[in-house]
């Protein structure tokens, strides 16, 4: 990213060379209540807002940004404000594929997307990863994988997460992979960053040797 890129503030901090950020939540209050300030300033800045949500949220977030101030329906007009759903854009052939994913978001990126805006303000739930447990260990390279797309870029990214729906080994990863981390509501610089090439060696030893969490990292309620 240029050295020079204008701070973004997020959970009452400055984003300002790191911009890959994991958000952890425990309900949608919390995580509205986190991420409504960094969006709507977004649209104050005349940032690019792309929004990949959960299906079936489409209506509840609109009005969710609506309370905030923001003029939806212009937004959406203009080409501000893209929605999308997270299985679409996921899973857009009902499978999870790295490499596409890779030259999605690198066509996203400010750099190389038409338009006026100066930098996308990128929100992801991921939620779609926890419905199905082939995807999460794929998930979790192509997270590590992805800081490579974003740390050429000025736009800030943030992969939310339902800490209810992930065990917690899963979230140990994703903690890893991910530069920045809101946890509590609040942004901290993350301790537990690993270098993506650092980081893809390590894990890809683990699922070769078939380490047992990769198997399990969704829990049903009961335990299972």
């Amino acid at each position: 990213m240029k050295s020079d890129a204008e701070p973004v503030r997020l959970a009452g901090f400055e984003l300002r060379q790191r911009r890959h950020v994991c958000a952890f939540f425990n309900s949608d209050e919390e995580a509205y209540r986190v991420l409504l300030p960094f969006i709507a300033d977004g649209f104050c800045c005349g940032h690019k807002a792309v929004h990949l949500l959960n299906p079936g949220e489409r209506a509840n977030h609109l009005e969710r940004l609506s309370q905030a101030g923001i003029n939806t329906q212009a937004a959406e007009q203009s080409g501000q404000l893209e929605l999308s759903t997270n299985t679409d854009t996921y899973l857009s052939d009902g499978r999870f594929d790295q490499d596409r994913m890779i030259a999605v978001f690198t066509e996203l990126a400010s750099g190389n997307a038409e338009g006026p805006y100066p930098l996308s303000r990128i929100v992801c739930h991921m939620d779609w990863a926890a419905d199905g447990r082939s995807h999460v260990a794929d998930l979790i390279e192509f997270e590590a994988r992805v800081n490579d797309v974003w740390s050429q870029h000025d736009d800030v990214v943030i992969c939310v997460y339902d800490l209810a729906k992930f065990g917690g080994d899963t979230v140990v990863d994703v903690m890893r992979s991910h530069p920045l981390v809101v946890i509590g509501g609040i942004l901290h610089e993350n301790p537990f960053f690993v270098p993506p090439a650092q980081f893809l060696e390590e894990f890809r030893s683990r699922r070769a040797a078939g380490s047992p969490w990769t198997c399990s990292e969704v829990e049903n309620d009961d335990g299972t």
